[in-house]
């Protein structure tokens, strides 16, 4: 298969890249959460390079929430190549929708589409197994990527797909920790 379509939670992959980025510099946590670097920037164009694996991209979608004033971070995504689709979230509370979306924009393309795919997973979030289900009932190998301190290698999503990718290993093309 040498056509892919590539879905990424955009906090899953951010959020996992700040934690990389923390523990490379050493920077301890402070309190229960894991140590993070607001430091690291993310490339979404080498990013989306890295996912299509060398692959013909039929659809790159990019789902996140936002707080307020972060339209310059969406508008470098769509530059790069996503469809990106941002859910609002209130201060103070969780995100909401975005794995639920993912799972419907993915549903969509699969079920349009008549020649299987690979599906590229960019999240450690097991909400995704009902889209493998559907990319696998519809003859689809899947893919997921995500930073080792997001997911769980042994965890029901590693298990259902085909093939795991870290991001660990293209950390340093993905994006870049600023120096303090």
């Amino acid at each position: 298969m040498n056509r892919c379509v590539v879905l990424v939670d955009n906090s899953n992959v951010f959020i996992g890249g700040r934690q990389l980025c923390a523990e490379r510099k050493g920077l301890t946590a402070q309190g229960s959460e894991p140590a993070i670097d607001t430091s690291w920037r993310l490339d979404f164009s080498e990013l989306l390079t890295c996912l299509a694996g060398g692959r013909a991209l039929h659809s790159a979608i990019m789902v996140g929430s936002s707080p307020p004033n972060m339209g310059g971070v969406w508008h470098s995504a769509e530059e790069s190549g996503f469809t990106v689709i941002v859910h609002e979230r209130l201060p103070g509370h969780h995100e909401k929708a975005v794995d639920t979306e993912l799972v419907a924009r993915g549903t969509e393309i699969i079920a349009s589409e008549t020649e299987p795919m690979v599906l590229v997973v960019a999240s450690g979030d097991r909400d995704l197994l009902p889209l493998v289900d559907v990319a696998h009932r519809h003859g689809w190998e899947v893919e997921v990527a995500a930073f080792s301190n997001s997911f769980d290698p042994q965890g029901e999503l590693a298990s259902a797909a085909e093939r795991v990718r870290l991001l660990d290993d293209v950390f340093e093309r993905i994006g870049r920790c600023e120096e303090p």
